[in-house]
């Protein structure tokens, strides 16, 4: 957990972030105000490292999301009205990896697995933003459990450059995560375990995602917001999973 100062100092750079984000219509201003309110408890109770990943999911999502916008919003397929995301995303996407971050300031887990199940969720975050961004500009999908050609965006609906992108967002988070907690001071383990573990869980709980969302929301038992959470959720067991087997502890 952070010093009283470095609190102060992380607390406010969070909230400007967060206008920041409003003002760029990344987010709607509840939904910044929310996701403000969840970084200042990232940020105090396991510091900058964490806040940095935390961030760069947020800037990297928010420019894909905008990728060709134009063409989206004609096929009805854009996140929002203009590119900008909702408090129920942000809920989905940010509650777990806050808990994580406020576990390991009280020290409930180990700094090895806060780190790789942190990294891991927003791994699997990023991954599944950038499959869905990019995949539903590739103009053909197939349906993840049946394999039968679906029209792109559909729930469930997985393409190679979904797929694609799926791999480059999960070990793209789980390589930024490396630097910024070195960077930091914050421990995570072996490089080459977290690097791994990281992208791994990530892009496999993507794949959880789509299942659940053919298998589920598709038939009105989940919201896309709890399929997000239970995707992220994946994620973390995956990786927890991962670091029981390798033997880092939890």
């Amino acid at each position: 957990m952070l010093d009283l100062l470095l609190a102060a100092v992380g607390s406010a750079i969070t909230v400007l972030l967060a206008v920041g984000a409003a003002a760029a219509r990344a987010l709607t201003p509840l939904a910044s105000a929310v996701a403000g309110a969840f970084g200042v408890a990232v940020v105090t109770f396991s510091g900058f490292g964490f806040l940095t990943l935390l961030v760069v999911f947020v800037v990297v999502s928010s420019l894909a999301t905008r990728f060709r916008f134009e063409e989206k919003q004609q096929r009805h397929v854009q996140e929002g009205t203009a590119g900008e995301r909702g408090v129920s995303n942000v809920i989905a996407h940010i509650v777990l990896p806050t808990g994580i971050a406020v576990a390991a300031g009280f020290s409930w887990i180990s700094p090895t697995t806060s780190a790789v199940l942190f990294g891991s969720a927003l791994s699997f975050a990023l991954a599944d933003t950038l499959a869905s961004e990019f995949g539903v500009l590739s103009g053909a999908a197939r349906s993840i459990l049946s394999m039968k050609a679906v029209e792109p965006g559909t729930n469930g609906g997985v393409s190679a450059v979904g797929e694609g992108f799926a791999l480059v967002g999960a070990f793209g988070i789980a390589l930024v995560g490396g630097a910024a907690f070195a960077l930091s001071g914050t421990g995570f383990g072996a490089p080459a375990m977290f690097f791994g573990v990281v992208g791994l869980a990530g892009f496999l709980a993507c794949q959880v995602d789509s299942v659940l969302g053919e298998a589920l929301e598709n038939r009105g038992l989940l919201t896309k917001g709890s399929t997000n959470f239970l995707g992220m959720l994946s994620a973390i067991g995956i990786a927890a999973a991962f670091l029981l087997l390798l033997g880092p502890g939890l």
